[in-house]
């Protein structure tokens, strides 16, 4: 773990400075017009009214790691501080959409990308939304339990409209927009104007909304890279004793140096922790 750490920091020097589905509907109730401004009194009343509304089994997100939920759990703490860094860095520059990665497969980034997803869903003055981008390895609605009969997979080959596929997990300011299967050509589809069109919807519609999204490693294809253009800022997700020091420096230098938030380094002990360091 200590030489993982020490690579973050030495490659970072050289950077330049299961659930069952109601039949609600979602959509809010409260009628905002996009890019308004929403009260506090408001996003404490927000209801869903053509959003898929999923009760979600707590067995099912705890086997999965998934704990920010659950205020009793103690982990719970850990993802609320990694909030706190998280949207001070990002009212500071005025960003909305984060995209989170790692150098390479099975880092936990889907994991930390759902609980910092459902962290900032409670914080009052937020909505947040958690859009799965891996489209080679989508992982979202399998650690969620969601029965999915659309996604963004039917959204972009036309067959659905957006608020066909969202669905709110029974958490307060939380929508989900989960993709079903691997899809080919991920790449090319990631560079669409389609998929630039969908970033910026998504993002201007709502100023209390902060858009996470969970991104395939940067190491192995090239989604991310053709993506991370379109996104105001990145976090890094590293697992101790799985990415070389070779492997973290080489993502790093991929990474836009001035829109990288930080680094996570997650799997860091038996339990499952996720330790942030900020630049």
């Amino acid at each position: 773990m200590e030489r993982i750490k020490q690579a973050i920091v030495k490659a970072k020097s050289q950077q330049p400075s299961v659930a069952s589905v109601q039949s609600r509907p979602d959509r809010y109730e409260k009628s905002f017009k996009s890019n308004a401004s929403i009260s506090e009194d408001e996003l404490l009343d927000i209801h869903y009214k053509s959003t898929h509304i999923v009760k979600l089994q707590k067995e099912h997100l705890e086997k999965n790691h998934i704990v920010a939920f659950d205020k009793n759990n103690p982990l719970c703490m850990t993802f609320d501080l990694l909030r706190t860094h998280v949207l001070q860095k990002m009212e500071e520059n005025g960003w909305r959409t984060l995209a989170i990665t790692s150098p390479t497969p099975e880092a936990g980034k889907t994991v930390i990308a759902i609980n910092l997803a459902m962290s900032i869903a409670q914080q009052t003055n937020r909505t947040a939304m958690l859009v799965d981008f891996d489209l080679r390895r989508p992982k979202v609605a399998t650690y969620l339990g969601f029965h999915l009969e659309k996604s963004l997979n039917d959204l972009l080959n036309g067959t659905a409209e957006l608020t066909d596929v969202l669905i709110n997990p029974d958490i307060p300011r939380l929508v989900v927009l989960p993709t079903s299967t691997a899809m080919k050509n991920s790449s090319e589809m990631l560079s669409s104007k389609k998929i630039a069109d969908l970033i910026m919807d998504l993002r201007e519609r709502y100023k209390s909304r902060i858009v996470i999204f969970d991104l395939p490693p940067v190491l192995v294809t090239d989604d991310a890279i053709a993506l991370l253009p379109k996104i105001d800022c990145v976090l890094m997700v590293v697992a101790s004793g799985m990415s070389t020091k070779r492997e973290i420096e080489d993502s790093l230098r991929l990474l836009p140096a001035e829109n990288l938030i930080g680094t996570i380094l997650n799997k860091a002990d038996v339990e499952p922790k996720a330790y942030y360091y900020d630049q």
